[in-house]
């Protein structure tokens, strides 16, 4: 009997965390095909791996890498990053594909249309206003009376361009600044967007959905610390499922899903619980940037690359494991996101120092961000932090000892170029 071709699943814009996606679609027992859906790779972001798709297409439009794809016979389209959500939704109608439908495709990139599918669902939303002119944004702040209000990008993502503003002044300046830029997905912002400020803390929920039924992957509280008028990560938390805030999130966050219409595939979002309840902030119809496989299973049981693939390439398989369920704390685990004041250009990295962060007990995970002859800056926003370290531990306290010991060693990791006068940047 002649072996089954294996099944094909087409991943768009597969940059950045969208690299774990061939590995858990081999694991899966599928090939993958590429979809580009600019015509240029988008060198703003870390690029696909190509070498582990079967091929890579770059079209004009949907219609035309559709019709290059049918002769693939795909099982499913998947989104690898944010500017391909949009082309994922339309891919999937034309190869006649389980998705989500395209006419709700804007209000799933852009965050003004996000929080008004919201608002006309009835689920909790903040109040916002949009405009091309900056003066308009300072008027609808000024007429709020209320605050600070936070400006931000219309579709970009990694907090990039978002400030949170208490006066009339910070407000124009950002809104300016926002206006006079590109988001990282190198589109020029033609408009800004302003929003009520959503006070509590802050959360991630992470889940994949299957024809509306869903497994939440995981659910992280952020903690954050204002830098002026930038929110900086500080860390991530996994939160305990049994936790009645978690139910409440995972409840209002399916609502929001819903709201927007997505049924399939991985979702990140992040949600403000406020005094009011949770409140969205925005939600991406792809996988959360801070996915690393091994270390999810480590400490949840599951990743998001997996389930992914999996939902895609043996459906009925992902519904009977995971559908409506939750994930499992397996250990304590905290991704922290180091922020630096240093300003320079890196001579080198400090191995020994990496060594001595890899060797705490808790690190499962070390990413180190930059290379030498790179430029090193104070930290503005996700781009601009100097270190990815997963921690993961049976015991709480060890893993508070470790973050404390990455907080002291994080800016030895690099060596400055130094200055004319023979000193370190980081001397000082």
């Amino acid at each position: 009997m002649s072996e089954q071709p294996r099944p094909v699943a087409v991943i768009v814009d597969g940059y950045t965390s969208g690299n774990h996606l061939p590995p858990a679609f081999a694991r899966a027992g599928a090939d993958v095909v590429h979809v580009q859906s600019s015509l240029e790779l988008m060198t703003s972001m870390m690029l696909p791996d190509l070498t582990a798709y079967r091929a890579n297409i770059a079209r004009a439009t949907p219609e035309e890498a559709a019709a290059e794809l049918a002769k693939y016979s795909p099982v499913a389209v998947v989104t690898g990053q944010e500017p391909g959500v949009e082309w994922t939704d339309r891919l999937n109608e034309l190869l006649g594909l389980p998705g989500n439908a395209s006419a709700g495709s804007k209000a799933r990139r852009d965050k003004y249309e996000m929080i008004e599918a919201l608002r006309r669902a009835g689920v909790r939303c903040a109040d916002q206003f949009k405009s091309d002119d900056a003066e308009e944004i300072v008027a609808w702040a000024e007429r709020r009376a209320d605050y600070p209000v936070v400006v931000k990008p219309l579709a970009s993502a990694a907090t990039d361009g978002v400030a949170i503003c208490t006066s009339p002044q910070q407000v124009r300046k950002a809104a300016e600044q926002v206006l006079g830029s590109a988001t990282i997905f190198e589109d020029a912002n033609r408009e800004v967007l302003v929003q009520s400020y959503l006070a509590g803390d802050e959360y991630s929920v992470d889940m994949v959905s299957l024809g509306g039924r869903r497994y939440t992957s995981a659910v992280w509280k952020y903690r954050k610390r204002l830098v002026g008028v930038h929110n900086i990560y500080d860390r991530d938390d996994i939160q305990d499922p049994a936790s009645p805030q978690v139910a409440e999130l995972i409840a209002y966050t399916s609502a929001a899903l819903d709201a927007l219409g997505i049924d399939h595939g991985p979702t990140h979002a992040e949600v403000i619980l406020t005094a009011q309840g949770p409140t969205l902030v925005e939600v991406g119809a792809r996988m959360t940037g801070g996915v690393v496989p091994a270390y999810n299973d480590a400490c949840l049981g599951a990743n998001q690359a997996d389930l992914t693939a999996l939902a895609a390439v043996r459906p009925t398989e992902f519904l009977e494991r995971y559908a409506n369920r939750t994930y499992e704390r397996l250990l304590h685990g905290c991704m922290v996101i180091t922020p630096t004041e240093l300003d320079g250009v890196i001579e080198s990295i400090d191995e020994d120092v990496v060594a001595e962060i890899n060797s705490l007990p808790s690190v499962l995970h070390l990413r180190v961000k930059l290379k030498p002859g790179g430029r090193i800056k104070p930290t503005v926003d996700l781009y601009t932090s100097t270190l990815a370290v997963h921690l993961g531990h049976e015991s709480a306290e060890r893993l508070e000892r470790d973050y404390e010991r990455v907080q002291e060693l994080k800016d030895r990791v690099y060596r400055l170029i130094p200055h004319e006068h023979g000193e370190l940047e980081h001397d000082h």
